[in-house]
């Protein structure tokens, strides 16, 4: 396939009742998104394909993702969820990788209060299941939990790795002491051949962000990892916390303008295609 990719998105439908992270009284994310509220949007930057992500710690909610991936061209490839505390659910993910739409999983390290959750004993057998059925892992955290991800990958060196938004680095208390200590994590997950989506910059940014606040972060994304480890993501429905689709997107290519043709096309989609093994 050749498209533009967004990486990285969600639907939801809170009804459903199991996003228990979303804030009730947040008009922007409480509220459903279905694929006709995205699909103008991509039409609008040209986007032809996307990865839908998992909001919600439930088979349930994969399930439904995988609904609207079979009713929905463009979307080309599942992130979804299983209990990595539950052996049990080695059944679950044998099942879900069948279907040709879903790519991979995605635990919410960021919302577990335990650090180490993801070194725990009872969780392995998950990082050697994605390994074994081929499929990828998205780690999701922040910059506490660099030290223990470098441990992680290490260990499983052909765990096939995407770090979900620049592993969350805090740009509105922006400092050379936090930015070091985060460049120099995201250094050595890079050393283990992860992947990195430009994704998540703007909602970890102070309100009224500009630019330049963005580009120490993604200059440094683009320069350790490079075109061939870097994919695009939206995040929408969660960038209108800070940006529009069409700003984030403008933003995003403004910041890798300086590279050359193919290499953007690689972000904005090639190496997408590469790491989650998109074939329609």
């Amino acid at each position: 396939m050749s498209a533009r990719i967004d990486a990285h998105h969600h639907l939801w439908q809170p009804a459903r009742g199991d996003y228990d992270w979303m804030p009730k009284d947040n008009a922007i994310l409480n509220r459903a998104y279905a694929p006709a509220d995205l699909a103008p949007m991509l039409a609008h930057r040209n986007i032809n394909a996307t990865i839908l992500v998992q909001a919600a710690a439930t088979i349930e909610e994969t399930e439904y993702m995988l609904g609207l991936a079979d009713a929905t061209d463009w979307i080309v490839g599942v992130v979804g969820w299983v209990n990595f505390e539950d052996p049990g659910h080695l059944s679950h993910l044998t099942r879900l990788a069948a279907p040709p739409k879903f790519v991979g999983v995605r635990p919410m390290i960021q919302d577990i209060e335990d650090a180490n959750w993801m070194l725990r004993d009872d969780v392995q057998w998950a990082y050697q299941a994605l390994i074994d059925l081929d499929l990828t892992f998205d780690a999701l955290g922040f910059p506490r939990h660099l030290d223990n991800f470098n441990t992680l990958l290490r260990r499983y060196p052909d765990l096939r790795t995407v770090i979900d938004h620049c592993m969350k680095p805090q740009i509105r208390d922006h400092s050379p002491e936090t930015f070091q200590h985060w460049a120099d994590g995201m250094n050595r997950l890079a050393d283990t051949g992860a992947y990195c989506k430009l994704s998540g910059l703007v909602t970890e940014a102070a309100p009224g962000w500009t630019i330049d606040d963005l580009r120490p972060y993604a200059q440094h994304i683009l320069k350790t990892y490079g075109p061939d480890r870097t994919l695009w993501g939206s995040d929408w429905p969660v960038c209108h916390l800070a940006a529009s689709y069409a700003d984030w997107c403008d933003t995003a290519q403004a910041l890798t303008a300086h590279l050359a043709p193919k290499d953007q096309s690689k972000i904005f989609g090639q190496t997408a295609q590469t790491v989650y093994r998109l074939t329609n």
